[in-house]
């Protein structure tokens, strides 16, 4: 078949989905609470099941009395029994994969079940899910007449004793449909290489020849790869390399502080950059319109919502399902799966811009915050700051970490940065005394505390040389996937190292 003849079937077939989108946007509390029902019915002969009483939940207020809140620490003796062999714990279906994630605030590895409806209904729907709303809102898209190219994690797929572990994107891509495959690059052996250096000199040599039509990938690590692209092709941006390159697929880390250097890469005004919310534990959220900095919360992936206002402190709120959240209030999100994770706690927040249909941005992490002092700081609030004042002072920041100078005796606390600059700006006395501002602009706790200096003095910047927080993830061998250096922290842990390193 001629592949530009496929493009055309293949958007037509992946629009017809958008008539089902249309029923979560239309009936989204309905949506939900049968899918609820479903996952209740169908886990509630498992152990877990029977512990809750599940056959016994009728409604949604009898499921939140009844079943609580769980973290990872509170379900870690279930999922090692499964990963040892035992089932029907808390899914019935058998469970053979497990995405490992060391997350950003424990070194200790997380291994999240992944059921096959959960890669079935949840993964791979969303993948398609993310193609049929680009083709819907670019009609002329010319997409699939060529390849995408895949960043996925550093980890290849590992078995230990009945179950296989690795990062989420092994697993998936082992599973992946033959027509998934065939429209990717780079190969699945290239794809699965452990070692991560090993792995960026292969995709570098692999697909500098194919015609790559769209990017996926986390922008921290999708930028490694594109800088060695550049500098083995001698091109001066991607465009030169990929000519008919027409988006970029994100997710994992806020796009705010990359979208600059990766419109020097993509020079073209209509390149589009389309966000997605995935992690180990599930597919939430896909920008659903051009040029928008929100996402459509996807109701149908057998995925339960519910959210607990977060302000930053130990106190717990009263949990809501999603038809009572309101605007611009960050949430700490819960959920509850097709793969048995029940009223889990992701550790991600986030705030609602729409109700109709549901559309949030995410704000940052649970445990990634500074309030040391009673600012409240978040990632949110730093990364629009950084935003406003590199524009001002004409410079671009690839990475940054901040952590609390803590008070002494007389002497006031602040906030110590660590920056690496694409571009540093002519003046860091100025950019400080920006940010400082800005950051007063974007939080009123932050300015109250740095009212007259009486809490917080303006923050201390340190200039990080090139290449130190690579350096670092490579150190605490953190290369490739999801993985980052916080950018915010209460401790010093993270930052004193940085600046050991740095020195």
């Amino acid at each position: 078949m001629p592949i530009p003849l496929f493009n055309s079937i293949a958007s037509w077939i992946l629009k017809k989905r958008i008539h089902q989108i249309e029923l979560f946007i239309k009936y989204p509390n309905e949506v939900q609470e049968e899918l609820l029902f479903q996952l209740l019915n169908k886990a509630q002969s498992t152990e877990t099941g029977m512990l809750y009483g599940f056959d016994t939940i009728k409604n949604y207020d009898t499921f939140k009395a009844k079943v609580p809140l769980s973290d990872y620490a509170s379900i870690e003796d279930q999922i090692e029994k499964c990963r040892e062999g035992k089932q029907n714990i808390f899914w019935p279906t058998p469970i053979k994969w497990f995405a490992k994630s060391s997350g950003t605030t424990n070194s200790k590895s997380k291994f999240i079940p992944v059921s096959i409806e959960a890669l079935e209904d949840c993964h791979y729907k969303a993948g398609k899910d993310m193609l049929a709303l680009y083709f819907i809102n670019n009609e002329n898209s010319q997409l699939l007449t060529g390849k995408s190219l895949r960043l996925g994690g550093s980890s290849e797929l590992y078995n230990d004793h009945n179950s296989s572990f690795g990062d989420l994107s092994a697993i998936i891509i082992q599973n992946l449909p033959l027509w998934a495959e065939l429209s990717s690059t780079p190969s699945n052996k290239t794809s699965l290489i452990a070692e991560w250096e090993t792995k960026m000199k292969a995709i570098v040599k692999e697909t500098i020849p194919e015609n790559v039509t769209s990017l996926a990938g986390v922008p921290s690590w999708m930028l490694v790869l594109l800088q060695n692209i550049l500098k083995a092709t001698g091109k001066k941006n991607i465009k030169e390399v990929w000519p008919n390159a027409e988006v970029y697929f994100h997710g994992g880390v806020s796009f705010i502080p990359y979208r600059e250097l990766y419109e020097n890469l993509f020079p073209h005004k209509d390149f589009q950059f389309y966000e997605i919310y995935n992690a180990s534990e599930g597919f939430f959220g896909i920008q659903d319109k051009n040029d928008s900095n929100e996402l459509l919360l996807m109701l149908d992936y057998g995925i339960f919502y519910e959210f607990i206002p977060f302000d930053n402190s130990d106190k717990l709120s009263e949990v809501i399902p999603l038809s009572k959240v309101v605007l611009n209030v960050n949430y700490a999100v819960i959920i509850t799966t097709n793969a048995g994770l029940w009223r889990y706690q992701i550790g991600d927040t986030v705030q609602f811009t729409c109700l109709t249909p549901y559309r949030f941005r995410v704000t940052g992490r649970t445990k990634h915050h500074i309030n040391v002092f009673g600012e409240e700081l978040i990632i949110d609030n730093t990364e629009k700051a950084l935003t406003k004042i590199c524009a001002k002072t004409k410079s671009l920041v690839s990475d940054y970490t901040v952590a609390p100078i803590f008070m002494k005796e007389e002497k006031q606390g602040a906030h110590e940065w660590i920056i690496e600059f694409e571009k540093i700006p002519e003046s860091i006395s100025t950019f400080t005394e920006l940010l400082d501002q800005a950051l007063q602009d974007e939080n009123s706790d932050y300015e109250a505390k740095r009212y007259k200096n009486m809490t917080l003095h303006k923050p201390k910047i340190n200039i990080a040389r090139k290449g130190l927080f690579y350096k670092w993830l490579s150190k605490n061998k953190k290369l490739g996937g999801q993985h980052k250096v916080p950018r915010l922290s209460n401790s010093r842990n993270f930052l004193d190292e940085l600046l050991k390193m740095n020195s």
